[in-house]
């Protein structure tokens, strides 16, 4: 049995950055993925990713962020359980909690905060007759390796954030990017859409919109790709067609926890501290939903600074709880005390 104050399920970044937050408070984490490695999408889909609305980074590799993250709560010792499923969730009389998974470990926690991202999940991909023919010999759904695109033709379907950026970033890199859209509207960023519209006038990004992929064609591997643009077909030769339609999220054991879902989300209170139906038991990240959501790691990170301090003041019932800057405290701070607060404040001013 593994004992730990927060059984965290999901080591992708709101996960990690929930580790930092409560070894704060001097609470102790233990991580629970189904993948083989922290990181969660950042590292499995595409360690590569620029990712540009963190504060401070101007721009940050998806992989450099979680080197970060992990860097930064190594001095609190978090636990982890790699390659295995969080199946169940059992509540005690004690109103502590046993999460087993589906290779029979138990973790034995106070709390359990579900920061699982967009659970399993698989690409969505287009209606193309041979579209399963072609998969690794043309079609790729992520772009892990930035690099094997250098020289290459290639073209990309999507509206979204995913699309603008990998279109942005490898025209750089490829010999050709060729964007298609089936609208003129983009739903992704305004920064983002701003910067392929200047890359398309300098002729790094070839912008085909309202258009839609309907044919794929190549002997052994793909060789070109077929746009209906306002019913005129083109024909454009390619070496590889990226679809970026966005994840299919499926929740897996956890959607069988009682707790509440809407819309393949769990539903938190986020008025108070992303707590779930089941009391002890709170959802953050792109997993959850509420009024208002918006699935930005960012908010992720708000999300699980309020649930840590959810989960100590119900740890500590009664005790007082006062909330001051690292700056002051430093990270081996205090013990949440207000006289030692103010001696830390007294201090830093002289």
């Amino acid at each position: 049995m593994i004992e730990t104050d927060i059984i965290i399920i999901g080591a992708g970044p709101t996960g990690l950055f929930a580790v930092f937050e409560a070894g704060l408070l001097k609470l102790k984490c233990h991580l629970i993925d189904g993948l083989p490695q922290p990181g969660g999408q950042l590292t499995e889909l595409y360690p590569k990713k620029p990712i540009f609305d963190i504060p401070g980074y101007p721009s940050v590799g998806a992989a450099e962020l979680i080197d970060n993250l992990m860097e930064q709560i190594k001095q609190f010792q978090p636990g982890f359980t790699l390659n295995e499923v969080a199946e169940t969730v059992e509540k005690l009389e004690d109103g502590t909690f046993i999460v087993t998974t589906n290779k029979g470990t138990k973790h034995h926690g106070k709390a359990v905060a579900i920061a699982g991202g967009l659970g399993s999940f698989e690409p969505r991909k287009p209606e193309l007759e041979n579209l399963a023919f072609y998969e690794d010999k043309g079609v790729e759904y992520f772009v892990k390796k930035p690099e094997m695109f250098a020289g290459k033709k290639i073209v990309i379907a999507g509206g979204g954030d995913s699309a603008l950026d990998w279109s942005i970033f490898l025209a750089d890199v490829a010999a050709e990017v060729h964007l298609v859209h089936r609208r003129n509207e983009f739903r992704g960023a305004l920064d983002s859409v701003e910067k392929v519209q200047a890359l398309k006038n300098q002729g790094k990004i070839n912008m085909l919109t309202p258009g839609e992929i309907v044919e794929l064609k190549g002997s052994d591997k793909l060789e070109s790709v077929v746009v209906d643009i306002e019913g005129e077909k083109r024909e454009i030769a390619c070496d590889y067609f990226i679809p970026l339609f966005g994840l299919t999220p499926k929740l897996g054991p956890i959607a069988d926890w009682g707790l509440e879902i809407e819309k393949n989300a769990i539903k938190v209170n986020n008025a108070l501290d992303y707590q779930t139906n089941i009391p002890g038991i709170y959802a953050i990240g792109d997993v959850n939903t509420y009024p208002g959501k918006l699935k930005l790691i960012l908010c992720g990170f708000h999300e699980a600074t309020l649930m840590c301090q959810s989960v100590y003041n119900m740890l500590n019932p009664g005790k007082k709880f006062v909330l001051k800057y690292t700056t002051v405290s430093g990270i081996n701070g205090f013990d949440g005390t207000r006289k030692e607060a103010e001696k830390a404040v007294v201090k830093s001013i002289d």
